[in-house]
């Protein structure tokens, strides 16, 4: 029995993976570098550890991450006190469903405690989770199974007791090397037939996802 529902939080719970590429691209070419969509489709919910090395295969050994990143998070920042958080389909009535059966809800994303908090509290859902695990809590993140784990610790939970929603490859392979029930709901890619094995089903929107109940 499933008793503990832990949400992803860019590009499952807000519509803000679009926007982490658009100013990715933006970002890089301000410093001279062409980064295109399909290395910020690749680097989705990775870890610092596998995302830097991985950007300066394909964009060149002077990339400059920390520089890029740094100017990627200001000019979202910008962006998002101007225009508010866009919250994705369904997860309001999620989040509604899940507390009226008394499941548990966390929040395990790559993005860090500050962030997150801020993003949960301008889209009026902070009140709705029981934890919040982030990307600073943890030395590796995903893909690495890590930040599932130790969120199922701090539940107080055996894995299989968990379903993980999830958007991207990455944090799927994270979830299911940890155990849990892997749902994804897609965003900028659909389940591939590497990852269609992990998953327990795919959703298309977060308010379809009571249906597995």
């Amino acid at each position: 029995m499933i008793k503990a529902v832990l949400f992803d939080m860019d590009g499952l719970m807000f519509d803000t993976e679009v926007l982490l590429g658009r100013f990715w691209i933006q970002a890089a070419r301000e410093h001279g570098f062409d980064m295109k969509p399909e290395h910020t489709v690749a680097i989705r919910s990775m870890h610092r550890r596998f995302s830097e090395p991985y950007l300066k295969r394909q964009l060149g050994e002077d990339f400059d991450y920390r520089a890029v990143r740094g100017r990627r998070i200001e000019l979202m920042n910008t962006y998002l006190s101007e225009n508010g958080i866009p919250k994705k389909k369904g997860l309001d009535e999620l989040l509604g469903f899940l507390g009226s059966r008394g499941i548990k809800r966390a929040v395990c994303t790559a993005t860090d405690q500050e962030r997150t908090r801020g993003y949960l509290a301008r889209a009026g859902v902070a009140d709705s989770f029981d934890k919040l695990i982030c990307g600073d809590m943890i030395k590796i993140g995903k893909p690495a199974p890590y930040i599932y784990s130790f969120a199922c610790e701090q539940l107080g939970l055996d894995p299989a007791e968990c379903m993980a929603l999830e958007d991207s490859p990455n944090g799927i392979i994270s979830a299911a090397a940890a155990g849990l029930n892997v749902v994804m709901i897609p965003d900028r890619s659909q389940p591939s037939e590497d990852i269609m094995p992990l998953l327990l089903a795919v959703c298309p929107s977060l308010d379809k996802v009571a249906e597995l109940f």
